[in-house]
C-alpha cells in the first residue's frame, strides 16, 4: 500500500493574478502558505482486474478512461495508465469547495501516488506543472496555479508566474518569531458555506481576457498589494500585514458579485471590532473560511463563537506533497 498526503492552503496575499488570463499578459505575484491539513490518497494492488475508486462516489470499471471523476481519469490518462487490479481511497481533513485549495491538493496526491506506485520521483515542480496540465489545460477549469505549487512545496512560499507560463517560487524569509507569532494569532473560522471556485474565478477569467479595465485594474492593485504583504512579513510588521489583509478584502468584494454575502460581511465586520486587525475569505469567495489576524484573540474566539461560527486551529505545513508509506 502507498499513502501520500497534500496540504490544503491558505492564501496571504496577491491572490487572483496566478490565472493563466492575467499573468499571461502582466506576470502575476502572491503568496500562500500550506498548513497542516492534508488531502491523502491510498493506492494497492487487489486481486481483481478493475478499477476501483473511492471518494464521495464509489466506482469500479474495467479501465481508467471509463471513470467519471474526470481529475482521476486524466491523471490515469496522462502517465498512460489503465489501473487495471488497483484501488484507490481519497481522504480529507476538510471538505472540498470551502477555499483551501482541496481540487489542487487532490491533484498533487494523486499523482504522487500514480507516480510513487510505478516507482517514479518527481519533483515538485514537475508535480505541480503536471497537476496544473490537467485541470487547466486538459480539463479547462478556469482557475489559476497557486494551489498546486503551493501544495507540491509547501512552506510559506512567494510565487512569480510569468507570462510564458514559467513560475519562480522562493521561501518567505520570515524571522523564527514572526512565524510563531503567524501561527498563533492567524485564525480560521468555516462560514458554512461551500462553493465552487470554478463558478467564481469564471467571471474574473473572462473579463481579463477580455482586458476589462476595471477587472486589470484590481488584480494589478490585488497584486501589488502582495507584494506589500510579503515586505510587511519579512520585516516582521505584522500589523503591517493584517492591515493589508483588509485591504485586499475590501477591495475583492467588489471584484465579483458572488465574493461575499450580507451574513460573511455582518460576521466580518463583527470580527473587526471584537480582537480582529484585518482579515479576508480565504479563496475564491463566496463561502468556505473568514481567516483573521487577531490582535485579541481570545476575544475573536468568543465573538465569533457567539455567532455559531467554527474555529479550525492550524499550522504551517514546510513539506508539501509527500509519500507517508510505501510498502
Amino acid at each position: 500500500m502507498i499513502i501520500t498526503r497534500s496540504p490544503l492552503r491558505v492564501s496571504l496575499g496577491g491572490g487572483g493574478t496566478d490565472l493563466p488570463s492575467y499573468y499571461r499578459e502582466h506576470g502575476g505575484f502572491l503568496i500562500a502558505g500550506a498548513i497542516d491539513k492534508y488531502v491523502y490518497l491510498t493506492l494497492h494492488r487487489t486481486f481483481v482486474s478493475d478499477l476501483i475508486v473511492k471518494y464521495s462516489k464509489l466506482e469500479r470499471v474495467p479501465s481508467a478512461d471509463q471513470l467519471e471523476h474526470p481529475i482521476i481519469r486524466e491523471a490515469f490518462a496522462l502517465l498512460g495508465l489503465d489501473g487495471r487490479s488497483l484501488e484507490l481511497t481519497s481522504m480529507a481533513d476538510i471538505p472540498g469547495g470551502t477555499g483551501l485549495g482541496s481540487s489542487g491538493s487532490f491533484t498533487t496526491a494523486l499523482l504522487k501516488v500514480l507516480h510513487a506506485g510505478n516507482k517514479h520521483q518527481i519533483s515538485p515542480a514537475d508535480l505541480a506543472e503536471q497537476a496544473c496540465h490537467i485541470e487547466i489545460e486538459r480539463l479547462g477549469e478556469p482557475i489559476g496555479k497557486q494551489d498546486q505549487y503551493i501544495a507540491s512545496v509547501g512552506g510559506i512560499t512567494a510565487f512569480t508566474f510569468h507570462p510564458d507560463g514559467r513560475v519562480e517560487y522562493r521561501p518567505c524569509r520570515i524571522s523564527e518569531e514572526t512565524l510563531f507569532n503567524l501561527e498563533d494569532n492567524l485564525l480560521l473560522f468555516f462560514t458554512g458555506y461551500s462553493r465552487s471556485a470554478s463558478a467564481i474565478l469564471k467571471d474574473q477569467n473572462i473579463k481579463s481576457k477580455q482586458q476589462d479595465p476595471a477587472m486589470l485594474d484590481q488584480l494589478h492593485f490585488v497584486k501589488d498589494l502582495g507584494m506589500q504583504s510579503l515586505k510587511a512579513l519579512e520585516n516582521d510588521n505584522l500589523p503591517e500585514f493584517a492591515r493589508l489583509m483588509d485591504v485586499h478584502w475590501q477591495r475583492k468584494k467588489v471584484r465579483s458579485t458572488g465574493m461575499s454575502n450580507d451574513r460573511i460581511n455582518e460576521w466580518y465586520e463583527y470580527a473587526m471590532v471584537h480582537g480582529a486587525l484585518g482579515g479576508k475569505l480565504i479563496g475564491a469567495g463566496g463561502g468556505g473560511f473568514l481567516m483573521f489576524y487577531a490582535d485579541d484573540k481570545i476575544r475573536l474566539r468568543h465573538a465569533m463563537r457567539e455567532k455559531g461560527l467554527q474555529e479550525v486551529r492550524f499550522r504551517f505545513d514546510f513539506e508539501g506533497t509527500k509519500v507517508v508509506t510505501q510498502n
